[in-house]
């Protein structure tokens, strides 16, 4: 059968037209992750043997289209809140202030997935699948937990957190009206985000993109009728939202309790494991934090521009930051497919896969940094143009925009060694990398640059950014050429001692 261009097959029999449902309802999640979408229905990647360089381009090139797909459906979900007649601009308002909370939702998605990944890949390398199966489970049994409990107490404080946040009587309302409901969806965003990085491990990164994918467009569809079409407004976008992650969260545990995935979800393994989780949440606090602190830096930037330089200078940030966050996903994009490359190969004793993997990572990585840097140095004017086209904004965000950037090249070097260490399970480290850049260097020296530079305090904080970059990645550069090698050399006399 061929439906919205998908053709459903069962096993055994893919050359004939074949319904999505029989009436063997057991089956049902093992046909719908046989349709056929182009792409898709591919074998899954040989993390252990297809050459390195095709591999992490074809797990990349997914992931870095998820992002910028999620990035698209974000901007479209704030145009669309904009334009409710009469009071968009304080709906809009609105929604940036529930920001802080969105944020934090998703770190802790990552916290789980992204650990739990890490992990259940450097297990599967090793051959212990059911270890690895064992480490899914607990890692949805705590999503669960953790859906339940964010759910209750933000309900609960949802007015005063807002409050505190920066919401005013004129927006309250519609801040309140937008967490709400969001809210009752978080065991979605925690099974679409978390468990989805399950699917990137075991290398099927079309799957894994089709996640984003899906939530996206069912969000960009849903937006103008739930927000116009049914007059609901900020409650329509919510809901809207929620629609679009409860069926990207379908297609993830449609696939998790499908044949095809070498990660089943099992009900045996759906509980609480502290000896299992822990090591988990060691290696995913690195990105929690990475996603957790990113609002921390946007209070401590504007409260300091806000007092330095006025409105002006807090929307040129806004920007600037704006401009920064749209080039740095395909670099998160490579990341992620190299993740489960190394995990793979360092569990399964392939060390020299995994320096082959790191190298081209950091290659790829480097190069596009560098072009990103090159390109916002010479036409700033035409990123900011995107963005706004007012001419005080713009004349302000473009003289500006190339002191932020000033190092971004760079971010290169700090996300591939960083984001090695996540992958290799390296949890103390990767936690040290990730306090770095935003917790002990931005922050502060937003606060301390003004101080030293008083002739010009807007551009000291402006320059806290390129200053922040460069010795973070130095660092970072620094601890990776130390340690790598060393991790590498134990995990060689590991393999030497077990086959003797």
């Amino acid at each position: 059968m061929t439906l919205l261009g998908l053709q459903v097959c069962p096993k055994g029999a893919r050359s004939r037209p074949y319904p999505l449902c029989r009436k063997r309802p057991r089956a049902f999640f093992d046909r719908l992750i046989e349709i056929k979408v182009i792409g898709l229905s591919k074998p899954a990647n040989d993390l252990g043997r297809d050459r390195v360089g095709s591999l992490l381009f074809r797990l990349a090139l997914p992931a870095i289209a998820a992002q910028l797909i999620n990035a698209l459906y974000n901007i479209v979900d704030r145009m669309y809140i904009g334009r409710i007649p009469d009071v968009g601009d304080m709906a809009l308002t609105g929604l940036g202030v529930c920001f802080p909370v969105l944020m934090f939702i998703s770190a802790l998605s990552a916290l789980v997935g992204v650990g739990g990944g890490s992990r259940s890949a450097i297990c599967m390398g090793e051959g212990q699948t059911e270890r690895a199966n064992e480490i899914l489970g607990s890692c949805a049994a705590l999503l669960l937990l953790i859906s339940a409990v964010v759910t209750a107490v933000f309900q609960l404080w949802k007015e005063p957190m807002l409050l505190l946040f920066g919401a005013s009587g004129n927006t309250i309302g519609y801040a309140a009206d937008y967490l709400g409901i969001y809210l009752w969806g978080t065991v979605f965003v925690q099974c679409a985000l978390g468990l989805n990085n399950f699917i990137t491990t075991q290398g099927f990164a079309g799957f894994s993109m089709a996640t984003v994918l899906i939530g996206a467009i069912t969000n960009i569809l849903l937006d103008p009728v739930f927000i116009f079409g049914l007059h609901m407004g900020v409650r329509g976008a919510a809901l809207a939202t929620v629609l679009a992650q409860g069926l990207s969260a379908v297609w993830v545990l449609a696939f998790l309790l499908g044949k095809r995935s070498r990660l089943r979800l099992q009900m045996k393994y759906l509980r609480i494991r502290p000896s299992v989780l822990a090591p988990v949440v060691a290696v995913g606090v690195s990105p929690f934090i990475m996603q957790s602190t990113e609002s921390l830096v946007n209070i401590a930037l504007n409260s300091s521009l806000k007092y330095y330089g006025g409105d002006l200078y807090v929307g040129a940030i806004t920007i600037c930051s704006s401009i920064k966050q749209v080039f740095f996903m395909p670099l998160q994009g490579l990341a992620q497919g190299a993740q489960p490359i190394v995990g793979f190969n360092y569990g399964s004793g392939q060390l020299d896969r995994v320096k082959k993997a790191f190298r081209l990572l950091f290659r790829s990585t480097l190069t596009l940094s560098t072009l990103v840097w090159a390109a916002v140095e010479l036409f700033p004017g035409v990123f900011v143009a995107l963005f706004n086209d007012k001419p005080e904004l713009v004349e302000a965000a473009v003289r500006v925009l190339r002191v932020y950037m000033g190092c971004t090249f760079m971010m290169g070097i700090q996300n591939a060694c960083q984001q090695t260490f996540v992958a290799l399970g390296q949890a103390k480290i990767s936690l040290f990398l990730a306090l770095l850049r935003k917790v002990i260097l931005l922050i502060p020296l937003v606060f301390i640059l003004p101080l030293i530079l008083t002739n010009n305090q807007v551009f000291a904080v402006y320059l806290a950014e390129p200053v922040a970059d460069f010795l973070a990645a130095t660092c970072t550069g620094l601890v990776f050429l130390r340690r790598f090698p060393k991790i590498l050399e134990a995990r060689r006399k590991e393999l030497d001692s077990s086959a003797e």
